[in-house]
């Protein structure tokens, strides 16, 4: 996907691209799987900020995917077109199945409309993009998306523009999912998984240019903590510009570079068999 980039009639152009969306070929949503989505400015129900920096942004209504396409079993679908989906970084395709249900579904690379797709619980199904299945009958070496954590909850995992998992092997009750991360996972081999790789990949290439954009986005400016004063941040206040020797960290001191945050008595951290490199490498000591 081609990312364009203006010539620089201006201090906003001069560092800016924009991201064509030539894989688009539907240009008006289908009006009965459109929400509306009010805006929350990162608070929660108390009227509390819980998450810095949000605010604003360009008016959107919630397109509704179906992650998990299991009551859609055995009925073929035919791919009525490609959209742009304000909510994500990945496109979305528009399902219509032979029995008139309309459904959006995450669009993989090289989706095109007018193709039929399936899903289904058996092995009776072609393992080409855009399928679902459960990961028992994929094939392994082939990438896949949209991965289910819990069989039958939905696609919790390679939902963003570009991303995938490549299913390596199966070995009992779980197949192991290896991630461009480098992170190696243990998933069962009843989840669901739709085969392919997101589409949109060339969206990690658009450079925004100026702050303007990333406000239509709903992102506003975030103040250094160690601006702040000292009972505002742990690295504000002092004479002079001082970190007071500590790792960069956020307001209520949570480590914002390597530090980990999972909780290791997990119960899903068995089945992680290699962590991420910024986990493994990139701790701060």
């Amino acid at each position: 996907m081609p990312i364009r980039i203006y010539d620089k009639t201006s201090a906003g152009r001069r560092f800016s691209s924009v991201n064509l969306n030539t894989e688009v070929t539907k240009f008006e949503p289908e009006k009965s799987l459109l929400r509306p989505k009010p805006k929350k400015g990162g608070r929660n129900h108390s009227g509390k900020t819980t998450m810095r920096g949000r605010g604003g942004g360009a008016k959107q209504r919630y397109r509704v995917i179906d992650f998990r396409r299991l009551d859609r079993d055995g009925i073929e679908a035919t791919v009525v077109g490609i959209e742009y989906d304000p909510n994500r970084t990945a496109h979305i395709a528009l399902l219509q199945y032979t029995d008139g249900v309309k459904r959006y579904i995450l669009a993989p690379m090289g989706l095109q409309a007018g193709v039929k797709l399936i899903s289904n619980g058996d092995a009776a199904v072609e393992p080409k993009v855009g399928n679902s299945m459960p990961l028992k009958f994929i094939p392994t070496g082939l990438s896949v998306h949209c991965v289910e954590l819990t069989a039958g909850k939905g696609g919790q995992i390679c939902r963003s523009a570009g991303m995938y998992a490549r299913l390596s092997n199966r070995e009992g009750k779980y197949a192991t999912l290896v991630f461009p991360s480098g992170e190696q996972r243990m998933v069962s081999i009843e989840c669901r998984a739709t085969i392919g790789e997101v589409g949109n990949a060339d969206q990690q290439n658009v450079r925004w240019g100026k702050a303007g954009r990333m406000r239509h986005l709903g992102r506003r400016p975030i103040t250094r903590g160690v601006a702040k004063s000292h009972n505002a941040h742990p690295l504000g206040g002092g004479s002079g510009r001082s970190k007071g020797n500590r790792p960069p960290c956020s307001p209520t001191g949570v480590l914002a570079k390597g530090g980990r945050t999972r909780n290791a008595r997990k119960a899903s951290s068995k089945l992680i068999i290699r962590r991420r490199m910024s986990q493994r490498y990139g701790q701060v000591k």
